[in-house]
């Protein structure tokens, strides 16, 4: 079995600042990511695209994610972990600087490129950079920390952005991810300690891993958790207009407490991994899938979609923690090239999950989607309960 660490390296003792600082950039990386959600008009308008092409933007980072994080773990093998990570940070401000002043259509692909890279690279390595920063009984509460920087930024990043590009422009608005990145970035290498690169002995293809069973096991749960997750959630809009009949405020509000119960779902859930983390894995698709076959049961009624979406929020959000956690334990040997492949598993599922549920929704209607996306976590649900099978046997091997 191959080893990504020496275990003759003493472990820090809990780096609760550094993991803080991380949660930090996070933030600012998923505000980055999804600000132009908000922001396509004007973005298209100035530099003279149609709305289309711009929104390319977006496909472009998902993209750069996607190859960055299958391949980030064997390109810097030797380097210090806490240089890396660093270099993460400065490649965002970089890319937050270049999408500010760009004059042009190539240029602002550049930037968003490169933030896709920074994207790809810090989340294929944060949970092994975690495991290292803190004890193993505390690793799913940092995972928490992590997940509650990612709900918050994805909440608030496309009505700020909205609020933002109304009052200092488009321009403006990106380059305010600038200074928090910075501050990020000095509390990052001031709290952080040194994290020597550890010992590796074998290949650097993340695709490998995949010979584990209860790997392939696990990806094909993550796999099919957020296609079922992202073939509903991006229709969420749309769903809320046409059907549940909501204005335009009550249905920001009812996103708003969405993103809020993802954060809570994340601390509550969390305390949970370290004795139930297969039943809790297990659980969350599940319960996801009943939500939505209630939203397609009840969706012209107001109140009761409000509370599913509360409850969805509260348990869609907190999935990555168990996952996380699922990642600390199987793959402690090869975190680095575990984080990877998670992330490209993830961002993977997402692009599909959004186009298929996008078909469905265009073609059968919006039932269609959320019929889809329930089958979905359903099969997640079971591949998670196999995983938990697979653990068994292999315990008592």
């Amino acid at each position: 079995m191959q080893s990504t660490y020496d275990e003759t390296l003493v472990r820090p003792r809990a780096a609760w600042g550094a993991v803080a600082s991380m949660a930090l950039c996070v933030a600012a990386l998923i505000a980055s990511e999804f600000m132009p959600v908000s922001l396509l008009t004007p973005i298209a308008h100035d530099l003279g695209l149609a709305e289309g092409q711009a929104g390319q933007s977006i496909s472009i980072s998902g993209l750069f994610a996607v190859v960055t994080s299958l391949f980030i773990s064997g390109l810097t093998r030797r380097i210090d972990r806490k240089i890396v990570l660093s270099s993460f940070s400065v490649l965002l401000i970089v890319s937050g600087t270049i999408v500010t002043f760009a004059p042009d259509y190539p240029i602002l692909m550049l930037g968003r490129a490169l933030l896709g890279v920074a994207i790809g690279g810090f989340w294929s390595m944060s949970t092994a950079i975690v495991m290292r920063l803190l004890p193993e009984d505390s690793v799913p509460r940092g995972l928490a920390m992590l997940n509650a920087g990612n709900a918050v930024a994805a909440t608030i990043s496309a009505p700020l952005g909205s609020f933002l590009g109304a009052y200092i422009g488009w321009r403006g608005a990106f380059f305010l991810v600038v200074p928090l990145t910075l501050m990020a970035l000095i509390w990052q290498w001031i709290s952080m300690p040194s994290l020597p690169p550890r010992q590796r002995t074998g290949p650097g293809n993340v695709f490998r891993l995949l010979r584990r069973p209860q790997v392939a096991l696990g990806m094909t749960s993550i796999l099919l958790l957020f296609m079922g997750q992202f073939a509903l959630f991006t229709y969420l809009r749309p769903f809320l207009e046409a059907v549940s009949g909501y204005p335009v405020s009550a249905l920001s509000l009812a996103l708003l407490l969405m993103g809020l119960a993802g954060v809570a779902g994340t601390w509550c859930i969390s305390r949970l991994l370290g004795a139930h983390l297969y039943p809790v894995v297990i659980a969350i698709p599940l319960v996801m899938a009943g939500i939505a076959v209630l939203l397609i049961a009840m969706g012209s009624m107001q109140l009761p979609v409000a509370l599913l979406l509360i409850a969805w929020g509260f348990f869609g959000t907190a999935a990555p923690v168990g996952w996380g956690t699922w990642l600390s334990r199987v793959l402690r040997d090869d975190a680095e090239a575990g984080g990877g492949l998670q992330v490209a598993v993830i961002q993977l599922a997402i692009t599909i999950g959004a186009a298929a549920g996008g078909l469905l929704f265009d073609r059968t209607g919006w039932w269609s989607s959320f019929a889809f996306a329930a089958l979905l976590l359903l099969g997640s649900s079971l591949a998670a309960a196999a995983a938990w099978f697979e653990w068994e046997l292999s315990r008592e091997a």
